[in-house]
């Protein structure tokens, strides 16, 4: 195995820095039970979907904040 340095991945052309994480990302994602969600993250998500429960019609469906966003 190649070891890449700080300094190596500097030198590097953005776009091949770019490729690098994404290969990074998908190595990353290929083993999603190995990634650990820190305790505040299932918190916040609890705390969200029963806001989303108590109030079901509060908010707007993505298909309309994706359209306001862009337009």
């Amino acid at each position: 195995m190649k070891h890449i340095s700080a300094s190596d991945i500097a030198e590097m052309p953005i776009e091949q820095r770019i490729q690098l994480v994404e290969d990074i990302w998908d190595s990353i994602a290929e083993l999603p039970d190995s990634v650990e969600i820190p305790k505040w993250h299932k918190q916040e998500l609890e705390k969200r979907l029963k806001a989303y429960h108590d109030n079901p019609n509060e908010g707007s469906p993505w298909s309309e904040v994706k359209k306001s966003v862009l337009g």
